[in-house]
């Protein structure tokens, strides 16, 4: 088999929907009703039974089955989605994480053990990200963003500057927006620049006594590192405004870089992408946020901290608090996966991991801007955008090259994300992909870029 022939293909199954299967008797099993409507009296009568399809119980299994194979995950091939770091998620993790699932809550020698190993998480993920204290409880990157916006809002509220504005560059995460506005902010998006990358000129532009803060992701979506992120940080300080990060991007500088060196004054991190828990299908996720220490009273309670014998407990004991954002631990299963691979690889492993993940993103871009519009010549990191501008004078477009990379055997990239490239081809091959698999998806795009130009009907 050649190193460049794809060693995978999505199945091809011709499944018809059950509607067009049914007929009349096929369903001869016979079940007693569970109740009987008419009994309900707050509920009128049914007209009549739904029309659902009438068919035999193994004909639905097998239809069902038969769909659940088109089902792609990480441990099916490459994942190669920009922005999301669908790393490969070590087995060993799960079978750690998976000996504390039955825990109880009200076992307190059990929780001590627990409540210590969330402690020895928080306090890694702050040297990561040179942060002073750190919150485990929100579920997802979207929901860090939002705890950590409504964190600066309380301390906008206390200081009575009556700030109300957050300025979002067009290369950042899709949900920012969101995030501030359910935090209660106004939001003002500003441009990046032509390299790419916000300046402190576009920031000085758009920047008055209003701003509460900058929402910026960095390295940013189109896998460029904000180089200016210093000098920014110091002139939002001296207009009495915050630096956010939104830190689903971390993969390209963990171990290299850390936010809270340039600046930052509160960021969040999605444990399910950096740090090898599943991600997308394999779910759920969980996103930390993590403060300076003039942020650090507002923290979402309860915070693990020590009673007078030394044991691990969980404190209510935070009257400046936002309050309760989640359950108590979180997603506890994700935490504990996210410990084990931050210990298993240690400070170098982790350093190494992002060397390689750029490394993978730069060799895959070399190869494929020969045959694909390279918008933003800017040096990138883990990961690069191209678009369909070649391809449309055939009357291709990035979704016709997405449909047929599936044939391959391979999951698209993201597609039409970020929006400031218009036809967007967002490639992250993660640290995961050996140079064989590379070789795949590489031929496997050089293939459908031949297409097009003989063959793009």
């Amino acid at each position: 088999m050649s190193a460049r022939e794809s060693v995978t293909r999505f199945p091809e199954i011709r499944e018809p929907l059950l509607n067009t299967r049914s007929a009349q008797g096929k369903n001869t099993r016979v079940y007693p009703d569970p109740f009987d409507i008419d009994d309900l009296s707050d509920l009128d009568p049914a007209p009549a039974m739904p029309a659902i399809p009438d068919l035999s119980e193994v004909e639905t299994v097998r239809h069902f089955t038969r769909l659940s194979r088109l089902n792609y995950g990480i441990d099916h091939g490459m994942y190669p989605l920009g922005s999301c770091t669908m790393k490969y998620n070590p087995k060993i993790s799960e079978m750690i994480a998976g000996a504390f699932a039955a825990i109880h809550p009200a076992d307190t020698r059990a929780m001590h053990t627990v409540l210590g190993y969330c402690s020895l998480l928080q306090e890694y993920l702050q040297e990561i990200c040179g942060m002073d204290a750190c919150c485990l409880w929100p579920a997802a990157g979207a929901h860090g963003e939002l705890t950590g916006m409504l964190l600066i809002k309380k301390a906008v509220k206390l200081s009575g500057r009556g700030k109300d504005t957050v300025l979002i560059p067009d290369t950042a995460h899709g949900t920012n927006p969101a995030s501030c506005t359910i935090a209660g902010f106004k939001t003002k998006g500003i441009p990046s620049g032509k390299h790419g990358y916000l300046t402190t000129a576009i920031l000085k532009e758009h920047l008055d006594e209003n701003v509460a803060a900058l929402m910026i992701t960095n390295p940013n979506t189109l896998g460029i590192f904000e180089r200016e992120i210093h000098e920014i940080s110091g002139i939002l300080h001296k207009n009495g405004s915050y630096l956010y990060m939104d830190g689903a991007n971390l993969n390209a500088i963990m171990g290299i870089a850390r936010p809270g060196d340039m600046g930052v004054d509160c960021m969040h991190v999605n444990l399910h992408k950096t740090f090898g828990t599943p991600h997308g299908g394999g779910g759920p996720g969980s996103g930390p946020v993590l403060v300076k220490k003039e942020l650090e009273r507002f923290l979402p309670a309860p915070v693990v901290t020590k009673d007078d014998s030394q044991r691990y407990i969980l404190s209510w004991d935070r009257p400046e608090s936002i309050g309760m954002i989640h359950s108590c631990l979180g997603n506890t299963s994700v935490l504990i996966k996210a410990l084990a691979y931050i210990a298993g690889l240690g400070g170098e492993g982790l350093r190494d991991a992002s060397v390689s993940a750029c490394l993978n993103a730069n060799y895959l871009k070399s190869r494929l801007s020969r045959h694909f519009d390279l918008p933003f010549t800017t040096p990138t990191l883990h990961e690069f955008v191209l678009s369909d501008l070649r391809q449309k004078d055939a009357g291709v477009t990035t979704m016709d090259m997405a449909k047929t990379l599936m044939e391959s055997g391979f999951h698209p990239p993201t597609v039409y994300f970020p929006l400031v490239v218009s036809g967007a081809i967002m490639i992250e091959p993660t640290e995961t992909e050996s140079l064989e698999e590379l070789e795949r998806f590489t031929h496997a795009m050089e293939t459908i870029a031949q297409m097009c130009l003989n063959r793009p009907e």
